[in-house]
Formats: structure tokens, sequence, C-alpha cells
């Protein structure tokens, strides 16, 4: 499954681990988060995300 990259503080959503933290189960792809998802290091939306290398 494709990760995603916040720009602004480099975090890196893993499908594979999801985040629990914010109640995402391992398994959940990142279309499927809810749009009011937001980084959980730094806040930012999901719509600045980016596909990672």
């Amino acid at each position: 499954m494709q990760k995603y990259e916040c720009p602004l503080c480099g975090y890196i959503y893993d499908p594979t681990l999801g985040d629990p933290g914010n109640g995402i189960i391992p398994g959940t792809p990142f279309a499927e988060l809810a749009g009011s998802w937001s980084c959980p290091d730094c806040g930012a939306d999901k719509e600045d995300f980016e596909p990672a290398e």
C-alpha cells in the first residue's frame, strides 16, 4: 500500500501501521481516511500530504 508524507514535518502515514493514536486501525489505506484527519505530529491537513517515495 502507498505511504504518504507530510511535507511540513516529514511524518509518514504508513497504511500497514495506521494511526492507532487517532483510532485508525492498521490496514487503512490513505484514501479511506476521513477528510478531517490531520497529521498527528504537526496538524497539517490530509490534503497537504503527498505520496512518499
